[in-house]
């Protein structure tokens, strides 16, 4: 499977680790993200990975009332695959950070596969001044936090979503989030095709040099053979060169402002769909095709669009 001809690229498009005072191009209002999410699925992301903001002030929202405001109108708009957090913010508790995906049922919600430290404070350095207070205090207070997901917790989401026909993307910081997936297939509670989103560059997770991608590719290797689709992404400045590095290696990719604001060296991405557009670049660059939703569903084994509850 890893070495498949089509490429899938993921957009996720807002998340919840940027505060709104690091970028004006971050989307906060349902309107942004609407925007923003269908001009990155114009642009040729197949998946669309989602959080949601408080309006008025961008803090992460993880309330279904909150997804709600903007879910519909995107599926109305494009036929980009939905993929909902499970994630949230490392500051929520399981329970909160599962609710969205066990009401709207989409074809893929993400899903931690580890606790891991969860570093961002180091981001303090390069903001002097902060819009909204909540921002600084978010930042500042991970210099003691671990983001919890705990195999209760991990458990704990599979089985939420057990019976909507949700099948995830695993998110894994670090080798050992490998193995944790392996236990849970073993289990029986996954089963393949496994997409295995593959997270580097957050302080406390693996780093972005080239033998970490390796690293993680052979250990995925395997582990799962020919049972998973591999996906990468690389946080701040490595993005595009991750992305480079595993899509020459046979992986699919991931971009958007969650996890990167930047479009080069000093430079802001203006939009989600600028770096679809680079990453795609990239892609066409090595002689590959980008996949369409219909061909990532395909790829994934997804439900369809026409069995989600948006």
């Amino acid at each position: 499977m890893a070495g498949a001809r089509k490429v899938i690229i993921t957009c996720a498009v807002t998340g919840s680790i940027h505060t709104p005072s690091m970028s004006p191009h971050l989307p906060v209002t349902p309107e942004e993200i609407v925007e923003q999410a269908v001009g990155a699925a114009e642009a040729g992301a197949a998946i669309l990975h989602l959080h949601a903001r408080d309006a008025e002030t961008g803090r992460p929202d993880q309330t279904p009332e909150a997804f709600g405001r903007f879910l519909p109108r995107i599926r109305q708009q494009c036929d980009a695959v939905i993929n909902i957090t499970t994630g949230g913010s490392p500051f929520m508790r399981v329970e909160e950070r599962v609710l969205p995906a066990a009401t709207f049922r989409p074809e893929v919600a993400s899903l931690n596969m580890g606790s891991i430290n969860f570093g961002l404070y180091h981001l303090l350095d390069r903001y002097g001044e902060f819009r909204f207070d909540w921002e600084r205090q978010h930042l500042e207070a991970t210099r003691d936090l671990v983001f919890r997901n705990s195999f209760k917790d991990i458990e704990f989401i599979l089985r939420t979503c057990s019976e909507n026909g949700t099948r995830f993307e695993f998110e894994c910081y670090d080798i050992a989030h490998l193995y944790n997936v392996r236990h849970f297939l073993d289990r029986g509670l996954i089963e393949p095709p496994l997409f295995v989103q593959s997270v580097f560059g957050i302080l406390g997770g693996i780093g972005t040099h080239a033998e970490d991608v390796m690293h993680m590719k052979r250990t995925a290797d395997r582990l799962f053979g020919d049972q998973y689709r591999w996906s990468v992404l690389g946080a701040g400045s490595s993005q595009m060169r991750v992305a480079a590095i595993a899509a020459a290696m046979g992986g699919n990719v991931r971009v958007g402002l969650e996890d990167s604001l930047w479009a080069g060296p000093g430079r802001l991405a203006t939009s989600n769909a600028e770096q679809v557009r680079t990453v795609r670049g990239i892609l066409e660059g090595l002689g590959l095709e980008i996949a369409t939703a219909d061909e990532a569903r395909a790829m994934l084994a997804l439900k369809g669009a026409d069995r989600v509850a948006i």
